[in-house]
């Protein structure tokens, strides 16, 4: 028996809307005054960005001064409702889900509509229709077991698929501009390991660790033995799996634990992504952690993404794909450091490098969007897109840093007096201090 075809009013199954249900959807496809005072609103909010809105019959509500870049498009009224009551959440909700669409190249909308709200007052935006601003989640012990599970226990699987071939997922540093993502990310961690002078026979403990590649590296490329910490169940199997492989499980041992509990002492401490989900009533925590495990005359790095000033995190970012999630002004980092008396002895901003990585991944993740689609659905896809397209605009935009800062205690001197040792082609040679009285 064949299918009746669908009526003018009809329901995809063909069934006719009572009188009723016809007149309500009538209504939802009608825009009333408050419709368009609410995108006006949301247009303000944003700081009146080279950027159109439209409504769900097609009209421009707002129309950009300027040349415009794209168009953003609230297909309901739901969506246009919830991006009112709760700006970021709403937003990235509805175009999630498909209700809210962006014309146009995503970075760069996204990029126009981010160095507005930094003009206009970012905070403003943030706010729900209350007034409140969002706050990351707390990262108590069982909670931050929880959060990263929640984000990196997806399936190595599907990081496979835009990831390089080592999986390391954090900024890669581009030493020559057309650099691919695999070199990239190997000069980051030789930056890394340069940064706090590893030698053969170093003790060396990582704090979160990912799929063990840094851990690897330092063992592989500069001989120093490795403790690698990960609460991540997936992660760590693989990493120790990654490492019997090598021949490198002797030098490397990969620990499914928190951070809070390191213990031993250590030539370096190596922190690369993890700050990040650590949270600023945890600061003192690390702090202690460092100062317990760092031997005196040793060197940390702690590289994370940052912000210029404190700022409420992304709702939707903590929400919906980090949860958590705080990256910290350097004024807040100084919490870790300053209760132990730490020296800050380099401090390095790597924005546009996570900018270019960002870029990386996004055009990788695109490239196999339809093997993405069948793992999950239509809305993972387009949340996936909106955070590495949303983070590739916002480090382009100085909305977010990156910030590497390497530390030690006071009375270290023996420690480089340029940074000639960062960088393999450098005609000079480091040299250090020579602390003799």
């Amino acid at each position: 028996m064949k299918r009746d075809e669908p009526k003018r009013l009809g329901l995809p199954g063909g069934g006719e809307l009572s009188s009723n249900e016809s007149s309500a959807a009538e209504s939802a496809k009608t825009v009333t005054r408050l419709d368009r005072w609410l995108a006006r609103r949301i247009a303000r909010g944003m700081g009146d960005p080279p950027v159109n809105i439209a409504l769900w019959n097609g009209e421009e509500i707002y129309r950009s001064p300027t040349p415009r870049v794209g168009r953003l498009v609230f297909r309901d009224r739901g969506a246009l409702w919830s991006t009112v009551c709760s700006p970021e959440l709403g937003a990235g909700d509805a175009f999630s889900a498909g209700r809210l669409q962006v014309e146009g190249d995503l970075v760069e909308v996204l990029f126009n509509i981010y160095t507005s709200l930094d003009h206009a007052s970012i905070n403003s935006f943030k706010r729900n229709l209350f007034g409140r601003l969002p706050r990351p989640e707390p990262n108590t012990r069982t909670r931050s077991r929880k959060h990263i599970h929640h984000h990196y226990d997806l399936g190595n699987d599907f990081y496979r698929l835009w990831l390089d071939e080592q999986l390391v997922y954090t900024c890669a540093y581009y030493e020559t501009p057309d650099a691919t993502l695999e070199q990239a990310q190997v000069s980051k961690m030789h930056h890394v390991c340069r940064k706090v002078l590893l030698k053969p026979g170093m003790d060396v403990v990582e704090a979160g660790c990912g799929w063990g590649t840094l851990a690897l590296h330092m063992a592989e490329h500069y001989g120093v033995n490795v403790k690698a910490f990960n609460i991540s169940r997936e992660q760590v199997s693989f990493a120790r799996d990654r490492a019997k492989s090598m021949g490198l499980d002797k030098q490397v041992e990969f620990i499914e634990d928190d951070y809070r509990n390191i213990s031993g002492s250590f030539d370096a401490f190596v922190s690369v992504g993890m700050l990040e989900h650590v949270g600023p009533d945890h600061y003192h925590d690390l702090g202690s952690v460092i100062n317990r495990s760092l031997k005196a005359d040793g060197l940390g790095i702690i590289h994370s993404v940052g912000r210029n000033r404190p700022t409420a995190p992304n709702a939707w970012l903590e929400q919906r794909i980090f949860p958590g999630s705080y990256p910290p002004s350097l004024r807040e980092m100084l919490d870790i450091f300053e209760p132990f008396n730490f020296s800050i002895l380099d401090i390095e901003n790597l924005r546009l490098h996570y900018a270019k990585t960002l870029m990386a991944w996004l055009a990788r993740f695109d490239d196999k969007v339809d093997i993405v689609r069948n793992m999950y659905d239509d809305d993972f896809v387009r949340a996936w897109r909106l955070y590495l397209g949303g983070c590739a605009a916002a480090f382009l935009s100085s909305s977010i840093q990156l910030f590497q800062v390497v530390f030690g205690y006071p009375l270290h001197n023996a420690i480089p007096m340029t940074r000639a040792h960062l960088y393999r082609d450098a005609d000079a040679q480091a040299w250090s201090f020579d602390s003799t009285l």
